[in-house]
């Protein structure tokens, strides 16, 4: 997701702070950007990514396998049970889920702090809570609301939507990142966070 706040007319309602560090981000061309160096992407981003996901759904939870950021699982638990009060943080976080008609509402907690929700670096601490709304509109077509909630963050509560499109002749395939040009990623100042102070392939 270029921009999680795109569809509201102000943007996502930023605390002064988030506002700067995304504006250095952005500035630094996201090149701290979880995608950019192997590392899970989070839940925004890999909802929004352009790879495929399959969505596979028992009784108890249902499976979400996303081919990008390394074929990454999550699983939602439909037992019933609550959110942890303290649970261990994931990048992904930890999710339940339950049915209200024909809407799978789940949400999730225990993430990891510094995560990102876009390409721009909107951020999200492990005070932070998403709420995900998944209905089939039509046929061919899932519906996903995602309301981000991180006071840390954010001014108040907001939420994004976005679309998923059927693929039933897709199959997913093993993604497989490797971090080799981390080397020559570089920011505003043209020098990469990798390397400082030490010489780069060519002895500078």
């Amino acid at each position: 997701m270029g921009n999680i706040g795109g569809g509201l007319p102000e943007g996502a309602p930023y605390q002064p702070w988030a506002a700067d560090l995304v504006k250095k981000r952005m500035a630094d061309n996201s090149k701290d950007n979880p995608d950019a160096h192997c590392l899970p992407l989070g839940i925004a981003q890999m909802n929004a990514h352009p790879y495929p996901r399959k969505i596979i759904q028992t009784p108890t939870e249902v499976i979400l396998i996303y081919e990008g950021s390394g074929t990454t699982v999550r699983e939602i638990y439909l037992d019933g049970r609550m959110l942890p009060e303290d649970p261990q943080p994931w990048y992904n976080g930890y999710s339940v889920g339950r049915w209200e008609g024909d809407t799978l509402v789940v949400e999730t907690s225990g993430l990891m702090d510094d995560g990102w929700l876009d390409v721009r670096g909107s951020p999200i601490t492990n005070a932070g809570k998403i709420t995900e709304r998944f209905r089939r509109v039509k046929y061919g077509y899932l519906e996903l609301e995602e309301t981000i909630d991180d006071p840390t963050v954010y001014t108040k509560p907001f939420t994004a939507k976005l679309y998923w499109r059927l693929g039933p002749d897709t199959q997913l395939i093993e993604f497989v990142c490797l971090d080799k040009d981390a080397t020559h990623y570089v920011g505003a100042d043209g020098v990469s966070p990798w390397n400082k102070g030490q010489p780069d392939s060519h002895g500078r």
